[in-house]
């Protein structure tokens, strides 16, 4: 259950747990009373950006012992997948929005005017109050699973329009596995997560055009046993072809491969 003002949504397990954690940071719409009237409002009733309906695409995931965090409060508010300094993990000409986000992926100004735009002290603000509890019950979850399996398995899931024109000009693969070219888990889970993905009729990239994000640099660990992947997916591939609602049909043939491809993973969980 969501306590006021606590940015995440906690799911646990509705069967005996596994030492696997799986994130979604992006699929958050609310906005906080305090900030909500700073932004655009015909662009917060339906804020762009977003990951829309993945924690229907993997509501699968607490019948197999996986603990689910989600975050509350939109991206535009502040991007949990983002370094708090505000780095850019990224060197190649695409565009990347900030921690505390003044435009949409397409550009569009945010907020009502440049004076209601986050300073410093507004962004450390957030930093405290939305973006470090997710992170810290993330790293909680971890070190919770480690200590009572000796290891744990971390995804952060994530989806894109499968046309952004400010990051490449051409269309993006349906899966783009990350690990930040293998740094951020085993060789065993990043196999066996290409394997298994890639065994249906969708595309598949490894670390590019994503090597993953700041979550999933962060919490993965392989030499302290704490594996973390990050997918990314079109969201053709499970809502309607312009991309503005889920399609239960569709979704299933996804639903059905990443379920797959989690059950193989919990087989090398302290195998």
């Amino acid at each position: 259950m969501t306590r006021p003002n606590q940015p995440f949504a906690l799911i646990q397990p509705k069967v005996k747990k596994v030492p696997f954690v799986l994130s979604i940071p992006h699929c958050g719409t609310e906005f906080p009373a305090e900030l909500k009237n700073n932004f655009e409002s015909h662009l917060i009733e339906a804020p762009d950006d977003t990951d829309w309906f993945l924690e229907i695409l993997y509501d699968f995931a607490e019948e197999m012992g996986i603990t689910i965090i989600k975050a509350v409060y939109s991206r535009w508010v502040i991007d949990l997948n983002r370094t708090p300094e505000n780095q850019s993990l990224y060197n190649d000409g695409r565009i990347i929005t900030s921690l505390c986000p003044t435009t949409t992926f397409f550009g569009e100004k945010l907020y009502k005017n440049e004076a209601l735009q986050p300073n410093k002290e507004e962004v450390e603000r957030r930093l405290k109050q939305y973006y470090w509890p997710y992170h810290n019950k993330i790293d909680e979850l971890l070190q919770s699973c480690k200590a009572a399996f000796g290891e744990a398995l971390f995804w952060d899931a994530h989806s894109i329009r499968r046309n952004v024109e400010t990051i490449q000009k051409e269309d993006f693969p349906d899966f783009i596995l990350g690990n930040d070219d293998l740094k951020t888990a085993g060789s065993t889970f990043i196999d066996e997560a290409i394997q298994s993905l890639g065994s249906g009729s969708c595309e598949l990239k490894h670390n590019t055009p994503f090597k993953g994000g700041y979550i999933t640099r962060s919490k993965g660990n392989p030499n302290e046993n704490i594996h973390a992947l990050q997918l990314e997916m079109c969201k053709d591939l499970y809502m309607s072809n312009n991309e503005t609602s889920y399609e239960p049909k569709k979704a299933e043939r996804i639903k059905k491969l990443l379920k797959t491809t989690f059950e193989n993973l919990i087989s090398h969980l302290n195998a």
